[in-house]
């Protein structure tokens, strides 16, 4: 198959690089012919190895945006945006591609198709909707029962399991969410102590509440010296600042390393396989619903996890893969964190084992198997 894949998001770090690439390796792999779709200078952090295809308009850049400016550039990007839409349907036209993939949609890029000539696309388009907030749903909803009327225009929506709050839609269906493999070179690195050296990685908002984590961190009592690294790539100057305060203010603690920059390609994947296991105790109610990229990161580089009980609580439930903690239980997270490290060596076979069942069952491969035999 012709697979195009249109990418318009900017960011300084972010899983959307690490979706795409995956996108790219398993199609490829599978013998299909890939073509990437962008913006006209667009910034692309990695190099895919595939043809490329420009478009007019530039994309537009969110990083540290607010108020007034935010809302302009929104509106900048949603005018850019319907352009894009419109080249995108004569090329679909005249280049005749047997499917076009949108990697990272929103209900946003739903609405743009709408009042786009893609709609009437002679060839399948699918976005893919990482996740359905209770908040966002209805929106897509609206969306999907809009373009109901329109059969190549497809929608994927990454969920755990096949329940979308009770609503089902022809032209809307689930996909299990992927793993994020190690590079080949990298894949067979082991896992390097008994006891584990503790990694916090991903993009670093206050939201997370790392302050208190490493408060937290800082009283338990562990059986063993205890390593633990705390990487963050922030976005707005607010969280540079906030980041820059907290290291600062346990710089004096010998078993904290901190790295305060983006990871991109390698350098990211050799940081993930420096720990044995990864550290969530951020709580946003949203990670009940969206996939957590950094707990599919974390299984797919065969890391157990210490997590709040509120990320996708379903993989912990099926998966023994580490251990959940109860952010509204006083002290739970101190004894959670005690327990994983203190019985880490003794459980550390029954955890791969576990993880090694979750990537079969969340393999890329399957995620882009069920992506092209979508519903006709």
């Amino acid at each position: 198959m012709r697979v195009a894949i249109f990418e318009s998001i900017v960011t300084t770090a972010g899983h959307e690089h690490d979706f795409d690439k995956m996108l790219v390796s398993e199609l490829t792999a599978a013998g299909h012919q890939v073509e990437f779709i962008v913006p006209q200078s667009y910034p692309f952090k990695l190099d895919y190895k595939v043809p490329v295809r420009y478009l007019p308009g530039e994309a537009v850049d969110y990083t540290d945006t607010s108020g007034l400016a935010k809302m302009l550039l929104a509106a900048k990007r949603e005018w850019r945006r319907r352009n894009w839409f419109n080249a995108l349907y004569e090329y679909a036209k005249t280049e005749k591609p047997d499917v076009i993939i949108i990697p990272t949609a929103s209900y946003r890029f739903l609405r743009t198709i709408r009042h786009s000539r893609l709609k009437m696309t002679p060839v399948p388009v699918i976005p893919i909707l990482h996740g359905l907030t209770p908040s966002a749903a209805d929106k897509v909803f609206r969306q999907a029962q809009y373009l109901a009327a329109y059969p190549q225009i497809k929608l994927a929506v990454i969920n755990i399991d096949e329940e979308l709050f009770g609503r089902r839609f022809p032209n809307l269906f689930c996909v299990k969410p992927p793993v994020y493999l190690p590079n080949d070179d990298l894949a067979d690195i082991p896992p390097l102590n008994d006891i584990p050296v503790l990694g916090f990685f991903g993009q670093y908002r206050r939201e997370k509440n790392l302050d208190g984590f490493l408060s937290v961190f800082c009283q338990c009592r562990f059986s063993h010296p205890v390593q633990l690294l705390v990487q963050g790539a922030t976005v707005t100057t607010e969280d540079a600042a906030d980041f820059e305060r907290i290291q600062q203010k346990y710089a004096h603690v010998t078993n904290i390393k901190f790295l305060h920059k983006a990871l991109i390609g390698e350098e990211w994947q050799r940081a993930i396989i420096g720990v044995d296991a990864l550290i969530m105790p951020y709580a946003a109610e949203r990670y009940r619903y969206q996939p957590s990229a950094m707990l599919f990161t974390a299984i797919g580089f065969h890391k157990a996890v210490v997590l709040a009980d509120s990320i996708n609580p379903e993989v912990l439930a099926h998966y023994r893969i580490g251990l959940a903690f109860h952010p509204e239980r006083e002290g739970d997270l101190k004894a959670v964190l005690e327990e994983f490290v203190n019985t880490y060596s003794a459980q550390k076979q029954q955890y791969q084992a576990e993880l090694n069942r979750a990537n079969a069952d969340f393999s890329p491969t399957c995620l882009v198997q069920s992506i092209l035999s979508v519903p006709d």
